[in-house]
């Protein structure tokens, strides 16, 4: 295999006259393509690093880390591609965990996986087995195998979003999202493949006041934001110049949309009051109120009418509130306006306001106008996963060397929930046919993607929860241990598959943290 390949290194300098400090140094890959649009004006400059053998595989650009884009480059072959990860964020997050870290049960770190750490657990766990087994041997074998393997990185990450493509000669360009770097100082990344991942927003349905006041749950950002904010709810209300009614207010935790999500965290955080909140504000329990508000007759409207209805029931009985048939018409700071039940309109007020109303599509897929895109603004793939491209005096061609995954696709006439399970699977597809592909040097016949449903489920608290499956409908503690080991098993990483367990047992026993930091 050849050596490193060529890099390129652009500093942003200081204003300072005497001596210029280095802020920040971003690492530019040559064998890539990559095109620095910059001006010298505004403390930019190039500077070349020794010049080494080019990379001789097929560069695969990957645009979002979610899902769809992490375990994509996870499963592509290193010794055919070379995997240049676009992002605004250098983690993966297990979302379905994150209403648990929302409220303390898990800790941030143990739902994120890097990604630049891409098999490096499994390494260091050997080598460390090899020092206490003196496997001297196998130890310098596994450091020759690992100097050769990087010379040629598996994954690159470049913090950035894509802003546009040009599918003509194959460039990606794209804007950094780095502190102290000029968003405006755009480059270029050259690529063989293209995948877009970019994933989804959260929907507002344009109501005023939402994305200023209201919590999301996307993000291990907002899962912290959401636990600090229920924290200081408590100690606010503790204090002895509030009054009842102003406690009752502090003390309101209402959830917008009673999907998996919504229910999942109203769920989470009642154990967090029952088990914990409980015994260090005991005088506040009077006041504590969770209301899930949705449009649709009912929560959980994916799963079968029994499966809701018994989730209803186990909700109400833990003190619960659902309010279905509810619009809400404006958000302020500290209230909800809504149109309820019986078209009246009301006012509500909140300590904490999480909306988890359903996806929006991403800005960037919205403003692109070189593939095809459906009325939901999803970009539109054949059943191979390779997307319609746009020319401007003809129809749309099929453009296979360009492909979409993720929660911003849909494959024509077959939609799909916009869910980790298909966004998974179709990256666990894809990075399938293209390592065949390589392989096979192009022969051979590409398999069209088929989607494995292999059920959903929920948590509704108490040690209970939901799983609908081909094998019929689970409910109780058995699925809750069901939805327990199934989220253990997808975890990533041999250091989250430790420490997830750890947390839930030593949770139970000695109770959840709630320092406030």
């Amino acid at each position: 295999m050849s050596g490193p390949t060529r890099v390129l290194a652009r500093s942003l300098t200081g204003r300072a006259p005497a001596r210029p400090k280095t802020s920040l140094n971003i690492i530019r890959h040559v064998s890539a393509g990559v095109r620095i649009h910059e001006a010298e004006s505004q403390g930019y400059c190039n500077k070349q690093m020794p010049l080494l053998a080019k990379d001789p595989r097929q560069t695969v650009v990957i645009l979002g880390s979610g899902w769809a884009g992490y375990n994509l480059f996870r499963h592509l072959d290193p010794q055919y591609y070379r995997c240049i990860v676009v992002s605004p964020r250098s983690y993966f997050v297990f979302t379905p965990l994150l209403a648990s870290t929302a409220v303390g049960t898990l800790e941030t770190r143990v739902v994120i996986e890097s990604v630049r750490d891409k098999g490096m657990g499994w390494r260091k766990l050997s080598d460390v087995l090899d020092d206490i087994l003196k496997r001297k041997d196998i130890a310098m074998k596994r450091k020759n195998i690992k100097d050769i393997e990087s010379s040629l990185p598996t994954v690159e990450l470049v913090e950035a979003i894509a802003t546009d493509i040009n599918m003509k000669d194959k460039m990606v360009t794209v804007s950094p999202r780095i502190p102290d770097v000029d968003a405006n100082q755009t480059f270029d990344i050259k690529y063989d493949k293209l995948a877009i991942a970019v994933g989804c927003y959260s929907q507002t349905f344009n109501i005023k006041g939402v994305k200023e006041h209201a919590f999301f749950l996307k993000d291990v950002v907002d899962a912290r934001r959401i636990r600090k904010r229920i924290l200081e709810r408590f100690e606010a209300a503790n204090l002895f110049l509030m009054s009842q009614e102003r406690k009752r207010e502090l003390l309101h935790f209402c959830i917008v949309g009673g999907g998996p999500t919504g229910v999942e965290f109203a769920a989470e955080l009642h154990d967090l009051i029952n088990d914990d909140m409980q015994h260090y504000y005991p005088k506040l329990m009077p006041y504590v109120q969770i209301t899930i508000f949705d449009v649709a007759k009912s929560i959980l409207g994916t799963f079968d009418r029994s499966l809701s209805e018994y989730a209803e029931k186990h909700f109400r009985r833990h003190n619960i509130a659902i309010r279905t048939g509810v619009r809400v018409q404006e958000v302020t700071g500290h209230s909800l306006r809504i149109k309820n039940e019986n078209s009246e309109d009301e006012t509500v007020n909140y300590g904490l306001l999480v909306w988890s109303t359903g996806l929006a599509p991403n800005p960037f897929v919205a403003g692109c106008d070189v593939v095809v895109k459906d009325k939901r603004n999803n970009i539109v793939t054949d059943n191979y996963l390779n997307v319609y491209a746009k020319h401007s005096n003809s129809d749309a061609v099929l453009n296979k060397d360009v492909f979409a995954l993720g929660d911003c696709a849909q494959i024509e006439d077959g939609y799909l929930p916009a869910t980790a399970q298909v966004a998974s699977q179709k990256a666990k597809y894809l990075s399938k046919e293209l390592n065949r592909e390589a392989k096979s040097k192009g022969d051979g016949e590409c398999q069209p993607f088929v989607f494995n449903n292999r059920g959903i489920m929920a948590y509704i608290g108490g040690w209970r929860a939901i799983v609908q499956g081909n094998g019929g409908e689970v409910k109780g503690r058995t699925a809750w241990l069901l939805w327990r080991g199934a989220y253990f098993s997808m975890s990533v990483s041999i250091k989250n598959k430790i420490l997830i367990p750890i947390y839930w047992f030593t949770n139970w026993l000695f109770g959840r943290d709630i320092s406030r930091f």
